[in-house]
């Protein structure tokens, strides 16, 4: 079994990576886009809002696609004495490219109490906002890492889309619940965008939280053969529950940054389909 764990949430997406354990910056404007640029020199969370609603991405990010997320740099700011469990073995992964399949989607509008929106409102209504399918992203990531019989389903609660629950064997589960989330346009064609998580796994005999921040920036290239691309961080802070939490402070004890690639899924090569 593998002896690592990394939670990830993706193209906040948010995509989630599931390693279980148990047994060149960049000059960016504006807030968020300042905050890639200072990887790995993070002091601090976020500046976010309340998650109330989904994470919306822009108009150009609708599709299938064929991802392919590569770990390029990872840090333990307070390392050797605070890390996460496996941070040393994940240094494997370095370099090694993974492959998957994502969706973002249209979001259907909210229907009025007194029946469905006629025809000829919704023609003015204007697009329909765009989020990530939590739940087909989050078992073709979870897959591609666990592989087929490493998870049984993820599912996103129906009265909570920023809640999303992986089960795994042995009667084990992760439970993420989003709970702050900020975006920036930083050009028509660049969006940053960053979402706080808090996680439990269940089934050890102790349970084990964390909270984790993914902050990812998504560049657009219309015209080309892999026609988005974004570099995503991830941060592992500890929770009030861990014994080293105020050791920590709000310094993330773990940063681990991706390299994404996106292709149409009808442009993908065979190989590249499978999960």
């Amino acid at each position: 079994m593998k002896q690592v764990l990394v939670w990830r949430l993706l193209v906040s997406t948010s995509l989630l990576m599931v390693f279980l354990f148990l047994s060149q910056g960049l000059a960016w404007a504006g807030v968020l886009g300042d905050r890639v640029a200072e990887f790995p020199h993070w002091q601090g969370k976020p500046t976010v809002q309340m998650a109330t609603r989904e994470l919306t991405y822009p108009q150009w990010m609708a599709g299938t696609w064929t991802v392919t997320s590569t770990l390029i740099d990872l840090a333990a700011p307070l390392a050797p004495n605070l890390t996460t469990p496996g941070f040393e073995g994940n240094r494997q992964f370095l370099n090694q490219p993974i492959t998957f399949q994502v969706r973002f989607i249209p979001k259907s509008p909210p229907v009025p109490a007194w029946g469905a929106i006629p025809f000829g409102q919704r023609q003015v209504m204007g697009p329909r906002e765009i989020v990530a399918d939590r739940a087909f992203n989050g078992l073709n990531l979870a897959t591609a890492y666990l592989g087929s019989d490493g998870v049984l389903s993820v599912t996103v609660d129906p009265h909570q889309p920023n809640r999303q629950i992986t089960r795994l064997p042995r009667g084990r589960s992760l439970v993420s619940v989003v709970t702050g989330q900020a975006s920036e346009f930083l050009q028509p064609d660049r969006f940053i965008a960053t979402e706080l998580c808090q996680q439990l796994f269940q089934g050890a005999a102790t349970p084990y939280f964390n909270e984790v921040e993914t902050t990812t920036v998504y560049e657009h290239f219309p015209g080309r053969e892999q026609p988005i691309q974004a570099d995503q961080i991830t941060a592992i802070y500890l929770s009030p529950q861990d014994p080293n939490y105020f050791a920590a402070g709000t310094t993330p004890v773990a940063l681990y940054r991706y390299r994404l690639v996106f292709m149409p899924l009808e442009k993908a090569s065979p190989r590249q389909n499978g999960v």
